[in-house]
């Protein structure tokens, strides 16, 4: 039993933040910035037997979701302690170039 193990060999859940950080792996591919800079994340919540999160897209008719969402449960499922990977498209509240960070606006040409 290694010392990251519990008391039944298994992981905990890994926290918010490294989680996150393997969402900043995952890139939009039409603006070619992460996810997590566009301000597309909306929610991870991480629970003992389960990971959740909830993400959007730039706009309702965007055909990357898909490939979005397969990349996500890639990067999250490298530093996840679990299979158990909820992922959910959403639309609300609606995405807007204000959800994305300043690096995120100035990349793109936003005011910033």
């Amino acid at each position: 039993m290694s010392s990251h193990d519990d008391a039944r060999g298994k992981k905990p859940p890994v926290s918010r933040e490294v989680v996150y950080e393997a969402l900043s792996n995952v890139y939009d591919p039409e603006l070619g910035l992460p996810i997590t800079d566009l301000g597309m994340v909306y929610r991870v919540d991480v629970f003992p037997d389960r990971i959740e999160l909830d993400f959007t897209l730039t706009y309702p008719g965007c055909p990357l979701g898909e490939v979005i969402e397969k990349a996500i449960r890639a990067e999250v499922g490298k530093v996840a302690h679990t299979d158990n990977l909820v992922v959910r498209l959403v639309w609300d509240p609606p995405w807007t170039p204000d959800f994305m960070s300043e690096a995120a606006r100035f990349s793109l040409g936003y005011p910033i």
